[in-house]
């Protein structure tokens, strides 16, 4: 005889999302809800007990229930507790969201994406460290029945075979973020960036600032998720412009002379290169140049201001969005800019 599914059968925490548990824990009583699990008037467990059973903290749960209690589901009463109020509320949209990492830009991403879909929907929000085995891993562990599966595909190495993982995914249901990758077939969406034309159009944007300077390096280490086509974008527009030019792998070793521009696409490079400006005595602007990949708010004051080449993140996630909701399939690249700031 088959056991009925109760309550607690849905409550589901992964420690490996990275959705925060209040989220989780408001997104399994919702599944209850929508399996007619619980209904109407039901009331749910205690703050302590759910504490004491499935080990989350008071204020994990107290939040999971306001967040509920605001998107309309539940109703809260002085001395009863948290009851269900609407058994009709359906969680229109699940998405199955996939970062390589977490860092600023990314942040800025999924804060851009989750305002433009609203509170009534569910997001299992992984990051697999721009490692394609993990990557491949959660991809086909997750069974479940996700209305998007919405995926940026960087890895350090191995992701020769993405195309293969991805095109296991319902085209209807898939959106590329930030990279397009070849060999995925069918009607898909995607927002990304033309990694090769937009360094060249941004150095282009910048080159009376650049006309300065006589030699510019570009700073990419040898394990990096980065796009090999930010190289050839380089070396085209200092071959077209007569710029001395060099591909660097290790800034920490590299030499810095006056009259060089450097183009940093890793934070953690960024900040020995600053480092390494300042022991020489040098200026950021004068003596040597500084460009930044990819903007942060940080760098709008560091150093009275670090000079970015980035792609519109806030729009990438908008645009995201916007395709989810308006069950639209669309492939769009995203603006790319020049902002000039004192450190060139």
């Amino acid at each position: 005889m088959t056991k009925q599914a109760t309550f607690y059968d849905f409550i589901k925490i992964d420690e490996y999302s990275a959705t925060p548990k209040y989220l989780q824990l408001a997104s399994s009583i919702i599944n209850a809800l929508e399996a007619a699990v619980i209904e109407k008037d039901y009331l749910l467990p205690s703050i302590n007990e759910l504490s004491f059973r499935f080990e989350i903290s008071r204020d994990t749960i107290q939040k999971s229930y306001r967040h509920l209690k605001k998107i309309g589901v539940v109703n809260s009463f002085p001395g009863k507790g948290y009851c269900i109020s609407d058994i009709d509320f359906k969680q229109k949209l699940r998405i199955f969201l996939l970062f390589n990492k977490l860092s600023a830009h990314k942040k800025i991403i999924y804060d851009s994406l989750v305002a433009g879909l609203g509170d009534d929907v569910a997001i299992d929000f992984y990051i697999y460290n721009n490692d394609f085995n993990l990557f491949k891993k959660l991809l086909q562990s997750k069974k479940d029945d996700y209305s998007h599966y919405v995926i940026i595909p960087h890895f350090m190495e191995g992701g020769e075979n993405a195309n293969e993982v991805i095109n296991a995914i319902p085209k209807d249901k898939l959106i590329l973020l930030d990279k397009n990758i070849p060999g995925i077939t069918g009607e898909y969406s995607v927002v990304y960036e033309n990694f090769e034309q937009d360094i060249y159009d941004a150095l282009y944007q910048a080159r009376t600032q650049l006309s300065k300077y006589h030699t510019m390096k570009l700073i990419f280490p040898e394990q990096t998720y980065f796009p090999v086509e930010i190289i050839k974008g380089f070396k085209h527009f200092c071959e077209q412009y007569a710029f001395n030019h060099e591909v660097i792998g290790n800034i920490s070793s590299a030499t810095i002379n006056k009259g060089e521009v450097f183009i940093s696409l890793m934070e953690d490079d960024l900040v020995i290169l600053l480092e390494r400006i300042l022991e020489y005595k040098f200026k950021a602007g004068k003596d040597v140049g500084v460009i930044s990949y990819n903007e942060t708010p940080l760098k709008k004051v560091l150093l009275n201001g670090i000079t970015t080449i980035s792609t519109d993140f806030k729009y990438m996630g908008a645009a995201a969005a916007a395709m989810i909701t308006e069950h639209t399939k669309k492939k769009i690249e995203v603006p790319f800019y020049y902002t000039r700031r004192a450190s060139l």
